[in-house]
């Protein structure tokens, strides 16, 4: 038998977090007919799963911790267009409240791994 894989926290998180994403912007153009910011939103709350896959399969650390980078600004642009879409009505505050609660864990969780990985880049010279 092979070793089992211990589940990755972050990439759990922002799939899930990517799919809530994708079912606003369904809401959104659906019942709003808002096709801008929730496109922003879409593209950047999607692309953070996406580059902590990509930071997963890194062949390097320094592509390690440029994609886990990469992911930490799109959470914190995904934190951006989710304040502006509540700001502007398009979403209700319970749901915004999910949302941001789930970014803002997203955006410390990915900090805190790229902080480590750049402690760690540090500690080899």
């Amino acid at each position: 038998m092979g070793k089992e894989k211990r589940p990755n926290i972050v990439k759990e998180k922002s799939f899930g977090f990517a799919v809530k994403i994708v079912n606003l912007n369904k809401q959104l153009v659906r019942q709003n007919k808002e096709y801008v910011i929730s496109k922003q939103l879409l593209k950047s709350g999607t692309s953070i799963g996406a580059n902590v896959e990509e930071a997963d399969g890194g062949i390097s650390k320094a592509d390690f911790s440029n994609k886990i980078s990469i992911a930490y600004k799109e959470a914190k642009e995904s934190h951006y267009w989710l304040r502006l879409l509540h700001q502007t009505n398009f979403i209700e505050r319970e749901q915004f409240e999910e949302l941001i609660h789930d970014c803002d864990e997203l955006c410390k969780l990915l900090f805190s791994i790229l902080k480590t990985a750049r402690i760690k880049k540090q500690n080899e010279y």
